[in-house]
């Protein structure tokens, strides 16, 4: 196990250079996340957020991402099955999220859906970019974490199946996708 900072380029060179040593890499799942949730566990609305509490969600959740893939791209490149999986969520659907009486329209906050959704479009840019490698985006469902306060509805167990799943997706796989459990998921 390799531990890294996805906040610090210096953490993420150490660990790009570690995977390096010990042989390269075939699969790099970004689960890097962070919801930023006010005292009591409840989730800054609208009128609350600021472009600090987005900056700070912003640099984890998605130039995180971009750091990290960025530094193992070489790795990756050298890879005959590649694959990049970006943990995503199910409130950066544009569709779900504009569905009056669904949970995902109900939910409040700003900060996390719109970093969330920014995943998604770079991991479209990226299955662009490198179509040799499958790179797809995945919403592991409303899970029990640490980034929820444990509220979610499901185990990290169930969660981590679809990630599992796309992490072994083959060279005639999906790429470019956004992806729950059940299939497909719309932007």
């Amino acid at each position: 196990m390799v531990l890294l900072d996805v906040t610090d380029d210096a953490s993420v060179a150490a660990a790009a250079k570690t995977i390096e040593a010990d042989g390269g890499l075939d699969v790099l799942v970004n689960n890097a996340g962070v919801e930023g949730r006010l005292e009591g566990n409840r989730v800054a609305g609208a009128a609350e957020t600021t472009a600090d509490m987005m900056r700070q969600l912003f640099e984890t959740n998605v130039f995180g991402l971009v750091r990290v893939t960025h530094a193992f791209l070489p790795l990756l490149q050298h890879s005959a099955a590649p694959v990049v999986v970006n943990v995503s969520s199910g409130l950066a659907s544009l569709t779900h999220i504009t569905a009056p009486g669904t949970p995902t329209y109900a939910y409040p906050g700003v900060a996390y859906p719109a970093s969330k959704a920014a995943v998604n479009i770079i991991t479209v840019q990226y299955a662009k970019a490198f179509p040799n490698m499958r790179i797809n985006a995945v919403e592991p469902g409303h899970t029990a974490t640490d980034l929820n306060g444990h509220t979610g509805t499901q185990t990290v167990e169930e969660g981590a199946e679809i990630i599992v799943r796309m992490a072994q997706v083959g060279p005639d796989g999906p790429t470019g996708g956004y992806f729950d459990a059940e299939g497909p998921l719309p932007w």
